[in-house]
């Protein structure tokens, strides 16, 4: 069997698969690809080959993936060129030779015409490229990271209450740990060629299930506060975040207002062969904590 190679190696959703692909294969048949591979000196102290490599520099990705067999292409984060990023790095790996390309996709409902700006259309090219390109494929599409999930709503609701615009649709975020879990399967074992999977997390929560789950670990009532799409922003905005990424995160709000990631598949427990981590539990372990504005919302893709 040959070697496997995860971009984004030095990011959060790269860095967890190459750990977890390390319980299932020898370091020696793995290999990290990152913009600076010192970032990613704790795989390489653990014997993995991380190599250089960046998606807008067509040759180093062609040199990065010699001798690899299979990619995982962790995709790109928004605000920048994504189609031409995952467009040279389908094509560099079918001129390296590489048979196998898994891509990561956020979860498309079905028949829908909901369009997350710098993410559904690079989405839609990426999968349709890889598909035409004749390299085996996987499409691994995924929900909210419940790591970044707070990006959403922010970190100060126990102060503010829960404030988003008016809405009662569902989404099933899911842990990157889970998610990486389910793509070291992916990549180790058989039967995922030219598969398409959607990881969603289970169960499914609203905005007002997730005002009941603080409430409960707060010990009071944390109240769901509806809010315009304005003074949405404009609370964001003043908690320190550019209107860009304010703007982005309101299109997730809306997006799970309407249940476009509400769908519950089954494919996350199926692959790790247990229930992921669910919203509540993540939450009673981890919030509040900071939220990093800019690495929150370029969590959902880039690692």
């Amino acid at each position: 069997m040959g070697k496997i190679l995860v971009t984004g190696a030095s990011g959060h959703l790269g860095r967890k698969t190459l750990q977890h692909l390390l319980k299932r294969r020898p370091a020696s048949d793995l290999v990290g690809l990152a913009r600076d591979p010192g970032q990613a000196a704790d795989l390489a102290a653990q014997g993995i080959d991380i190599r250089k490599g960046d998606y807008f520099d067509y040759g180093s990705l062609v040199n990065a993936f010699a001798g690899v067999e299979k990619v995982m292409l962790i995709s790109s984060a928004p605000f920048v060129d994504r189609n031409a990023a995952h467009y040279n790095a389908i094509t560099a790996a079918r001129q390296a030779g590489v048979k196998h390309v898994a891509y990561t996709a956020i979860i498309r409902r079905e028949g829908s015409d909901f369009n997350l700006s710098q993410t559904t259309g690079p989405d839609i090219f990426a999968e349709q490229t890889l598909m035409a390109s004749g390299l085996i494929y996987t499409i691994v599409r995924q929900p909210a990271f419940l790591e970044t999930f707070q990006f959403q709503f922010g970190d100060k609701v126990y102060e503010k209450g829960l404030r988003v615009p008016a809405g009662d649709g569902k989404q099933a975020p899911a842990s990157r740990d889970d998610i990486a879990e389910a793509q070291a399967v992916v990549l180790t074992e058989e039967g995922h060629e030219n598969q398409i999977y959607s990881l969603t997390g289970d169960p499914a929560v609203s905005y007002a299930d997730i005002a009941r789950i603080l409430s409960d670990i707060r010990g009071t009532s944390v109240p769901l506060v509806v809010v315009t799409d304005e003074q949405y922003i404009a609370n964001y905005i003043a908690d320190g975040l550019p209107e860009p990424f304010a703007a982005f995160a309101l299109e997730w709000v809306h997006g799970a207002n309407l249940g476009e990631w509400g769908e519950l598949t089954g494919d996350l427990e199926r692959l790790i062969g247990r229930k992921p981590i669910t919203t509540a539990e993540y939450l009673r372990g981890t919030y509040p904590t900071a939220v990093a504005s800019i690495e929150a919302a370029k969590g959902n893709k880039a690692g």
